[in-house]
């Protein structure tokens, strides 16, 4: 019996002594060493073994190791694996733990993206990191990874490839600075930006950060809504790559394929990354194929100069669905709510009215210069050159069959018959080809608790509109007559055969747009301890000049306008207090004037200059609050902008699908709301995030006057005398939305994620004819939800990192509209419905 008891004493003993060798615990915070933010999710594990944790959504960890001489392997997504050598005789605080990037030049990028830094940066913003991008985006498109930030709407519009758009705060994106590596790309005529050109981003971007409001951004841009920052790869420091493929519905295929050289020993580096895209589409005839390709070269020169060249571009081709159909058609066609008027077929093939094809490569070359170690100059060149356009039909071609679709073979029947005469109606292209060169600099001097920054912005650019024959139809010519005329196409004789138009030739119009932008910024910034604060200015002179081919012989002196030139500046300040390590203030505040856009410049795509364009003005407020914990991180805000002066021009469709442009001027706007977000983790294996806006966006004044355009004959025009507007809803986006996302590590590398949103108060775009009397509001549309989800599993593949994964979107297929435009019944309403359910899986090995 002792000797038992013996035994138990000394087995108790040992089994204490052994758990005190395991029971000493290491903990610290990984925060990146450039910005000094956490890192949420880094991995850190005792090497050599499967033990190991991952950071907190504060970047802290705490982890049990035995006593003695310990090696901790930290890594991260994007950054260099830190090795660390601890001798542990008790419990360990490693403090600040910082990964440096493992991209050559990213850190002087982000400095000219002005990318925002949480608890500093006075601002509303959003980060997605690589890992988050390629776990939900499927076959989903770029602005759609953002729809679960507050107070951004997001849709596919009419459902091509490539034809999402997003909405910030209210605002469409003519007024959403969206750059690319620092570099603005939204149009230099009207602002808007087509996201097809974009197509294979997703493949090579590192970051995406939403900025709301006044945003971060030291250039002269007008981001009245907010900003996008998109930061791609530049060159990895280490050897590697990555083969993709994936699949999804309606017959979506995609491969690609990166590959970095890593960084020689004498400072040179290189990426690329090409990609291959395909499918039918979601919608009818939407059918699309798309490449993508991306190039960097880095060099390290020296340690005060590097210089990094990249090239980048998705040439494409996808069929549209360009106008809002009604809610009667979708209902009553085979399709459902994939309807598409736009095709038929021809001789037995799909043929699709309206092609978007477009391909835009930019080419950057950027050179940091690190003066001394408190100075820093960088600066980029750049250039793009847009080729393309997109297709549709001209004159008369309405034959259609049972379905409501077009009837060409009885469209071509017609032209045949017509002989001489000629076409009745054709196919034409509608080109805006452009090219665009620019140069940004920014310099940078730390100076104590003082940062002083200030720069350059100057942009040129060309854009070349015109429409040509593409397909006569069956007929030998299309005769367009000109009454009057003195331009290329002739006088409006039918027997003058300079009248005549064949394939290739140009008709209805064919100018340049001509745009000269030249901005100063500056910024002083102040740091002491928990304070941070800013002010901020810029000027910008904007000029504008058209010439008129066709309205307009070569010997007519108003062949070529003047150039008409507009002054606009910025002033905008913020200030951020830390309270504690938990809690932190922040206020913001901007007054702006921003120059109107082409269209308000020359009225009626003609060159007649309006006398009465002016800047447009805007004042924007906006205050914060942000806790941060160990499991448990939120935001709460509120914002107010008000927009006077502002020139809305829009197309818009009426119930034949007949397409006009409205251009209104000196309307003014009041967007305000409360946006709110979190992040919980309650255990190590979960994280709970979600977001709740609520907007209150409403047109201002009455007696506003308009000018409507018959898009298929400019001749055809006319004016709204009055518009009561006061008080009428801004329709384009809903005004309150919330989502709610779960993600959970299941078991070891197998990875669950579940998002909801919903989605309320989603007014319809108003029709202005419709605006003629006081009170009016336009059509609110039904509420909706949408559920989605996902999986990935890391395994290894041949001794490679492999991940596997899959999404599907709108889970519970719901019938939802996403866009709409004014109607006086819910069946003749004209609407888009967002996709049904969708899905697609992938497969990345890493190498």
């Amino acid at each position: 019996m002792k000797k038992a008891f013996f035994s138990i004493v000394l087995l108790a003993v040992f089994s204490l002594f052994s758990l005190a060798s395991y029971a000493q615990t290491i903990k610290g915070i990984v925060v990146d060493a450039e910005t000094e933010e956490a890192l949420i999710g880094a991995s850190v594990v005792l090497d050599g073994t499967t033990i190991g944790t991952v950071t907190n959504i504060d970047g802290t960890f705490s982890l049990d190791v035995k006593s003695g001489d310990q090696t901790i392997l930290i890594s991260y997504i994007g950054y260099t694996t830190q090795t660390l050598n601890v001798n542990v005789s008790g419990s360990k605080d490693l403090g600040k733990i910082k990964l440096s990037t493992d991209a050559v030049g990213i850190n002087e990028v982000m400095v000219l993206a002005s990318v925002g830094i949480d608890r500093k940066t006075p601002i509303a913003m959003t980060s997605l990191q690589a890992d988050v991008i390629e776990q939900k985006l499927g076959t989903q498109e770029f602005p759609e990874l953002l729809k679960s930030t507050p107070s951004v709407y997001t849709t596919k519009s009419g459902g091509g490839f490539g034809d999402s758009r997003i909405n910030v705060r209210g605002f469409n994106q003519r007024n959403v600075a969206v750059m690319i590596n620092g570099v603005p790309v939204n149009d230099m005529e009207n602002g808007w930006v087509y996201w097809s050109n974009w197509a294979g981003l997703s493949d090579v971007t590192r970051m995406m950060q939403i900025q709301r409001g006044l945003g971060a951004a030291k250039i002269a841009v007008p981001s009245i809504g907010g900003s996008i920052n998109i930061l791609t790869n530049t060159t990895d420091t280490e050897q590697g790559g990555k083969i993709f493929t994936g699949i999804g519905n309606d017959g979506y295929e995609k491969v690609a394929v990166t590959a970095s050289t890593g960084l020689s020993d004498k400072g040179w580096a290189a990426s690329v990354s090409l990609a291959r895209t395909q499918g039918n589409g979601y919608v009818d005839a939407t059918e699309f194929l798309g490449y993508s390709y991306f190039f960097n070269v880095s060099k390290r020169i020296n340690d005060q100069h590097s210089l990094a060249f990249s090239v980048f571009g998705a040439p494409q081709e996808h069929g549209q669905r360009s106008y809002t159909q009604t809610v009667k058609s979708y209902k009553e066609s085979t399709s459902g709510i994939r309807y598409n008027s736009l095709w038929g077929y021809k001789d037995g093939q799909v043929l699709n009215s309206k092609i978007n094809h477009y391909h835009k490569p930019q080419a950057q070359l950027n050179h940091n210069w690190t003066i001394d170690e408190n100075t820093h100059l960088s600066t980029s060149v750049y250039a793009s050159i847009g080729r393309g356009g997109g297709t549709g039909t001209y004159g008369s071609t309405s034959e259609y069959d049972e379905n409501g679709n077009y009837d060409w073979d009885a469209v071509v029947a017609n032209n045949v018959a017509n002989g001489d005469a000629g076409s009745l109606g054709i196919l034409r292209d509608s080109r805006n080809n452009h090219e665009w060169y620019g140069f940004i600099s920014n310099l940078r001097k730390e100076n104590g608790n003082f940062t002083y920054s200030g720069g350059l912005d100057a942009r040129y650019y060309v854009g070349h509109h015109y429409r040509e024959v593409i397909d006569l139809l069956g007929g030998e010519y299309y005769y367009e007559a000109r009454d009057g005329a003195d331009g290329e196409a002739g006088d409006g004789d039918i027997n003058n055969p300079d009248n005549y138009a064949r394939i290739g030739d140009r008709i209805d119009y064919d100018n340049d747009g001509v745009v000269g932008w030249m901005g100063l910024f500056g910024q002083v910034e102040y740091s002491l301890n928990d304070l941070s604060a800013f002010v901020a200015g810029s000027y910008s002179r904007k000029a504008y000049k058209r010439k008129d081919f066709f309205n307009y012989s070569d010997s007519n002196p108003d062949q070529v306008t003047d150039w008409q030139g507009f002054n606009g500046f910025s002033f905008k300040g913020g200030v951020n207090y830390n309270l504690t390590q938990n809690h932190n203030l922040f206020f913001n505040a901007g007054y702006m004037q921003t120059q109107p856009d082409f269209d308000a410049v020359f009225l009626n795509y003609e060159n007649f200059i309006n006398a009465d364009a002016v800047n447009e003005k805007i004042i924007t407020l906006e205050i914060g609050y942000g806790f941060r914990s160990t499991n448990f991180n939120a935001n709460v805000g509120g914002f107010y902008t008000l927009w006077e002066d502002k020139t809305e021009t829009d197309t818009y469709y009426d119930d034949q699908n007949k397409e006009y442009s409205v251009n209104i001027l000196g309307i003014g706007a009041r967007h305000m709301g409360v946006e709110l977000d979190f992040t919980y983790k309650p255990i190590q294996k979960l994280s709970i995030v979600g977001m709740a806006s609520f907007g209150d966006y409403i047109w201002k004044d009455n007696g506003i006057e308009a000018t409507i355009a018959d898009l298929d004959n400019l001749s055809n025009t006319y004016e709204i005398d009055e518009l009561y507007l006061d008080g009428v809803h801004v329709g384009d986006a809903a005004q309150t939305t919330a989502s709610l996302g779960i993600n959970y590590e299941v078991l070891p590398n197998f990875k669950l994620n579940l998002d909801y949103l919903y989605c309320s108060r989603l007014f319809a775009n108003f029709d202005p004819t419709d605006m003629t009397t006081e009170g009016d509001d336009v059509w609110e549309m039904p509420d909706y939800g949408l559920l989605d989800g996902g999986f990935s599993y890391k395994f290894k593949f041949a001794g490679l990192d492999a991940i596997f994964s899959g999404r599907v979107n709108n889970i519970l297929d719901t019938e939802y509209f996403s866009e709409g435009d004014d109607g006086d019944t819910d069946l003749n309403a004209l609407v888009w419905y967002g996709y049904g359910r969708t899905w697609s899986s992938s497969l990345k090995i890493n190498f």
